[in-house]
């Protein structure tokens, strides 16, 4: 007689789950059979919360926390022992971070120490991924134009700061501590997920806003900055 042992499915948490890139990524994994768990923090607007994970109601189990609270990062590891985590909460807007500096390394540089001392702590076991960014390079490019791992890392923004400081953090446990933790550096993506605060949601709300003779004109602020956009959906 044949014996089925069913294996028990890889518990993924995702912190940031309900912003772009966290929403994606829990659909993802939940497309791979993981259970999935995300972090939330809490909005004054309930509704606000988690409108890009609405639809995945009863299939993540979503829990508060905030990075810049060491004792919710613990009290939500040791509830789930994840097997995986990902790291996509942030302070994610780069010209916002000139606004706001300190919420900025607060979320993005201790929040991610605080992560990591939790993490090896609690479940080392565990594999770990950072969302790192292109902005840690700033405007360094090599003599081709392009940018590499190799590129130097010069940032130009409180942003960019914060994110090369928890890059060397990972970098720093996952050689002392022999963590799997691991950076992914992120390009510019966009999806229709993302944020009205950014520019390309600002010149296509502006664009209906125009056309319905609502406004006259689309402000924009920098015209010398240039990006290059990918679409964001993981599959």
């Amino acid at each position: 007689m044949d014996i089925l042992i069913k294996t028990p499915k890889k518990k993924a948490l995702v912190t940031g789950a309900n912003g772009q890139d966290g929403s994606f990524l829990s659909e993802y994994l939940l497309s791979k059979d993981y259970d999935v768990y995300g972090t939330i923090r809490r909005n004054s607007v309930a509704e606000n919360q988690d409108i890009r994970i609405s639809h995945l109601e009863n299939k993540i189990q979503t829990e508060y926390a905030d990075l810049t609270d060491i004792s919710s990062l613990e009290r939500v590891l040791k509830s789930i022992m994840p097997d995986e985590i990902y790291n996509t909460a942030a302070q994610s807007h780069v010209r916002i971070s000139f606004d706001l500096p300190h919420l900025t390394i607060q979320s993005n540089s201790v929040g991610v120490l605080n992560l990591m001392e939790s993490y090896r702590y609690i479940c080392p076991s565990a594999r770990l991924l950072q969302c790192s960014s292109s902005e840690m390079f700033g405007n360094t490019v090599d003599d081709d134009n392009f940018q590499r791992e190799s590129t130097p890392m010069n940032p130009v923004s409180p942003y960019g700061i914060s994110k090369l400081f928890s890059y060397h953090l990972i970098r720093h446990y996952r050689r002392s501590y022999k963590l799997f933790a691991v950076n992914s550096i992120c390009f510019n993506h966009e999806s229709s997920r993302r944020s009205t605060n950014f520019v390309t949601n600002k010149i296509v709300k502006a664009a209906v806003r125009i056309k319905l003779g609502l406004q006259d004109k689309l402000e924009l602020g920098n015209m010398d900055s240039f990006r290059i956009w990918t679409f964001k959906r993981l599959r």
